[in-house]
């Protein structure tokens, strides 16, 4: 088939050269004109024979509504868009009803894989209709793992349920990676297990907490084993956040990823304001020692 992508970042580019690799012919479009294949998204749509489809890979908010009106004004009926970027979910409404105003299809997709999907594949979500859904699985075939299709790819409902099942996918992969994290520093702690990059390890076959991320979380104590190297900062991307939103909106308990969360807000404060105010009650009450700026 022949395709064109918008956007050639860390995942974008790396979806390219896998699907050029089944053979489908792709025409790439960034502003790093290093990685582009054209100049403009105009000249990609001009080299695309009808009817076209084109896949969106760049940061969610204004740069994905952006690219969506450009495509609005550049595509013809019967053209079908899909967003792969991990935008939130109410998004895709609007997108779709902009571009259904011209006639052209649009499919939103929650991508999982990272920089590893170009070897190993990605994991996909489909949101929108059945046929839109049809049209583009020789492109989602190319982009899944090898095997069983169920076990790479999901049509998870209509319009907005690709974006929600990647927003609840990524706020599982919140608490586990703090679980992990937390295993790590409580080995490191103690002081009884005197080899924790090797106890890691060795969970990698026949435990029960095997995965991909502990294999990740292997290799970079290979790498660095005390983990020295980096600060104790993390970022969120917007999925744990608007998760935990939507566990609040239909009243489901999720007290795991709603911690993992607030443990990545904890990581960048350096002296944490709420912890000041406990240590001050602590002494107007009980008198208990307090640690001052000038300790």
């Amino acid at each position: 088939m022949q395709l064109g992508l918008v956007g050639l970042g860390r995942m974008g580019f790396n979806m390219r050269e896998r699907l050029r690799a089944a053979g489908h012919d792709v025409v790439g479009y960034d502003r790093n004109p290093d990685v582009s294949d054209v100049a403009s998204i105009a000249e990609l749509v001009q080299k695309l024979a009808g009817p076209r489809i084109v896949w969106i890979m760049v940061p969610h908010g204004d740069p994905t509504r952006q690219t969506v009106e450009e495509l609005a004004g550049l595509l013809s009926a019967g053209d079908l868009v899909i967003e792969g970027g991990n935008s939130k979910f109410t998004d895709d409404q609007a997108n779709a009803a902009l571009l259904a105003e011209h006639g052209i299809k649009y499919l939103d997709v929650g991508v999982s894989g990272g920089v590893w999907g170009a070897k190993n594949g990605y994991g996909l979500m489909a949101g929108g209709d059945a046929e839109d859904v049809e049209r583009a699985m020789p492109i989602f075939d190319a982009l899944r793992p090898e095997g069983p299709r169920e076990e790479g790819f999901a049509h998870a409902g209509p319009v907005g349920a690709g974006h929600y099942a990647k927003m609840v996918h990524n706020g599982i992969e919140y608490g586990l990676m703090q679980a992990y994290a937390e295993g790590f520093e409580l080995l490191s702690a103690s002081g009884v297990v005197t080899n924790v990059p090797e106890t890691i390890k060795a969970w990698s076959r026949g435990t029960v907490v095997r995965s991909w991320l502990l294999d990740l979380l292997v290799r970079a104590l290979e790498e660095d084993p005390e983990l020295t190297e980096l600060r104790g900062y993390v970022n969120d991307s917007g999925e744990g956040r608007w998760t935990v939103e939507e566990s609040i909106n239909n009243a489901v308990p999720t007290p795991v990823i709603t911690a993992s969360l607030f443990a990545r807000f904890a990581s960048r404060q350096e002296d944490s304001p709420a912890m000041k105010a406990v240590s001050a009650l602590r002494n107007q009450f009980g008198g208990h020692a307090v640690q001052t700026t000038e300790d």
